[in-house]
């Protein structure tokens, strides 16, 4: 079974939405454990919106590996991210055709690509050159026990592991709609499929399950909000054009699992939709970033 997939154009749609929805507290914290020249590998780095968000917070010289599957999408957050670099007036250059370097005014950002199948890891990731392992929006896709891989290998490194965004499974919009808890039923029911690492989909069950996997190993375990929110009014083309793919979407993924009610479905997304582009629609998806710090690692 092929790993899940994301198109690039959605992944730089939702990275405002992702950025203003992070945990700064826990990004913080997770700077201060950190060496003087951190190492990190992000996991899943799809167009980079991570780098360019937590590379803010660590706020000094350091080095980026970003882990994909896809060449296109590695290919994209290097161009994302240099022309982002060059919009601050930061310097921009390239030492080799595969490694980008952003010259910061407090540190070089040096950012490096490794196409790799994360439903291999932590077989194929090098955790014995890096300092911490990152990701946003991937542990809810993964299996029960990719996790209890994943943090054995951490934790035999003693690598700190950050996991934004990972889905809670509450859901709310305004105003309410006759067909909310049929879209909520079916799109927690398509969460929870096999999305191709080697097991059912933690879906809403990943913050307590990275949680329970990491303080096995005797980790400290911090959980913060970071829920997607806001409001069409006023009406801005940003927010409905994300609400408007959110909806669309999560109409799509129930609709897998709720096939009888198929004319029910349609209408919500399209009074939702109709909703966004009025201006009349608000909306919380329930996320949260958990930090795992290992032993003698804590913050002070």
């Amino acid at each position: 079974m092929m790993a899940e997939s994301f198109d690039g154009d959605w992944l730089d749609l939702r990275e405002p939405f992702d950025a203003a929805s992070r945990d700064a507290g826990l990004a913080t914290i997770l700077s201060a454990v950190l060496p003087a020249r951190p190492r990190i590998l992000d996991l899943g780095a799809g167009t980079g919106s991570l780098l360019r968000w937590l590379g803010n917070y660590i706020g000094r010289a350091q080095a980026w590996s970003l882990v994909d599957a896809d060449p296109e999408l590695i290919d994209r957050a290097f161009e994302t991210t240099a022309d982002r670099a060059a919009a601050a007036g930061w310097g921009v250059t390239w030492p080799n055709r595969k490694t980008l370097l952003v010259h910061s005014p407090r540190g070089a950002w040096r950012v490096e690509g490794l196409l790799a199948d994360l439903r291999e890891a932590p077989d194929n990731l090098p955790l014995h050159q890096v300092d911490a392992v990152v990701n946003t929006a991937l542990c809810d896709l993964v299996s029960e026990a990719w996790v209890e891989r994943v943090a054995a290998a951490c934790a035999e490194h003693a690598l700190p592991f950050y996991a934004a965004l990972n889905v809670t499974g509450r859901e709310r919009f305004t105003p309410a709609h006759r067909a909310d808890a049929l879209v909520a039923r079916g799109f927690a029911r398509d969460q929870r499929r096999d999305k191709g690492f080697g097991g059912l989909a933690l879906g809403a069950r990943a913050p307590d399950a990275l949680a329970e996997a990491f303080r096995a190993h005797g980790y400290t375990v911090m959980r913060a909000p970071s829920d997607w929110q806001a409001r069409t009014r006023p009406v801005s083309p940003a927010v409905a054009d994300f609400a408007t793919e959110l909806v669309t979407g999560m109409a799509g993924a129930a609709g897998a699992w709720e096939r009888r009610h198929r004319i029910a479905l349609r209408d919500w997304a399209r009074d939702r939709t109709d909703q966004a582009l009025d201006g009349r629609l608000g909306f919380r998806i329930g996320h949260a970033d958990i930090l795992c710090l290992p032993p003698g690692k804590e913050p002070g």
